[in-house]
């Protein structure tokens, strides 16, 4: 479907922290309108990842059709502008079957990349490219991380210090164009919006985020978090791959190659998650159309949802 054919296709977006209830709050949503679910998550796209991406159930699933699931194995490489294109051609096809489409998740670029169509920056260097590629591969992810810090500290906030594709895009960004990237984000050098979207926030108190992701990973861990990623890891997906090197399977992995204790791991993996959710809610924040609520009274949110798929009719 073009995109001039999706102006008027109409979207719930349902996005927040890791660990709020997100899931839940969206099938919820989706039950009462007759909706399914497009998951804006850039881990639960994974085969044999449930565990530690807190993948929806198998009930969950059941209960409201998922979709952008289980689509690849972890070896595989995947990106916004991947995920736009699949999205886009699911909630169009929904459309036209008047089934409304609740864009779930907490990739903050997923969403606005399907909203507003591809980050364009200025012409960066493939040579520079290749050469921060280079490094990276010498040095550590960290290193550059720390590069990042010092030349676009708003950038680096966002960014998980071992993403190392988006670390070396924004460091190629900013040696290529002298401009960071972050500047390119302000002032929203995206398209146009393909779609009309109802954003709606979950958040709760900070400290009592943290508690529930202390908590979670606790579960996942009781739940077989060690013994999925060790199967991973036996199946030969390479520690170095961007999958294995996202929070929890990282730190898993350190474990079970002695190099730290598992309750050193454990400690790791409930810190990286809350840094995460903190670089999340402000890359949320930054977003004045976000309509924000607790997840409690996601059902107070209705009457707007109606009012908007159906313009007050």
């Amino acid at each position: 479907m073009k995109d001039s054919a999706l102006q008027k296709t109409k979207i719930i977006v349902i996005c927040g922290p890791t660990g709020i209830g997100k899931t839940t709050s969206a099938i919820k949503l989706a039950s009462i309108f007759s909706g399914e679910i497009v998951s804006a998550d850039s881990m639960q796209i994974y085969k044999h990842m449930n565990i530690g991406t807190a993948k929806p159930t198998i009930e969950e699933q059941k209960a409201i059709k998922h979709h952008l699931i289980d689509i690849l194995e972890p070896s595989q490489n995947f990106s916004a502008a991947l995920f736009s294109e699949k999205a886009k051609k699911i909630i169009g096809e929904l459309w036209q079957k008047k089934i409304p489409a609740f864009v779930t998740g907490g990739t903050g670029l997923y969403i606005k990349t399907l909203i507003y169509g591809i980050f364009k920056d200025e012409k960066s260097s493939e040579s520079v490219k290749e050469r921060i590629k280079k490094e990276a591969a010498e040095k550590g992810t960290i290193f550059l991380y720390e590069r990042l810090k010092k030349t676009d500290p708003e950038a680096a906030a966002k960014i998980d210090p071992n993403d190392s594709y988006r670390i070396i895009r924004a460091l190629t960004v900013f040696e290529s164009t002298g401009k960071k990237i972050s500047s390119y984000h302000k002032t929203h050098q995206f398209g146009e919006k393909k779609f009309e979207a109802y954003k709606i926030g979950l958040e709760i108190d900070r400290q009592t985020l943290y508690e529930r992701i202390n908590r979670r990973v606790d579960q996942m861990i009781e739940e077989g978090f060690i013994q999925e990623a060790k199967h991973l890891f036996k199946q030969g997906y390479s520690k170095n791959l961007k999958s294995m090197q996202s929070i929890g399977y990282k730190h898993i992995n350190n474990f079970l190659e002695g190099e730290i204790s598992l309750d050193r791991a454990v400690d790791a993996i409930k810190r990286d998650t809350r840094r995460y959710a903190k670089r999340q809610l402000t890359w949320f924040k930054a977003d004045k159309e976000i309509v924000w609520t607790v997840p409690d009274n996601i059902l107070k949110t209705v009457p707007n949802i109606r009012n908007f798929l159906y313009n007050g009719k």
